[in-house]
């Protein structure tokens, strides 16, 4: 078991990460979703926005 951790240490370190940013992008959205901000990410009003319709449906 020691000798295969070893042997992918690399590859486990860097998904780690992966999945750390992952997760954190997640968190990210649903925080702002819960605060009533948009899921779209733009951050601007909607009044005049083209993609209004994807965002708010």
């Amino acid at each position: 078991m020691l000798a295969w951790l070893s042997a992918n240490l690399a590859t486990i370190l860097v998904a780690a990460v992966v999945a750390a940013v992952v997760i954190g992008v997640i968190v990210s959205m649903i925080r702002r979703k819960r605060r009533g901000g948009s899921s779209c990410g733009c951050g601007c009003g909607c009044e005049n926005c083209p993609s209004s319709g994807a965002c708010h449906k």
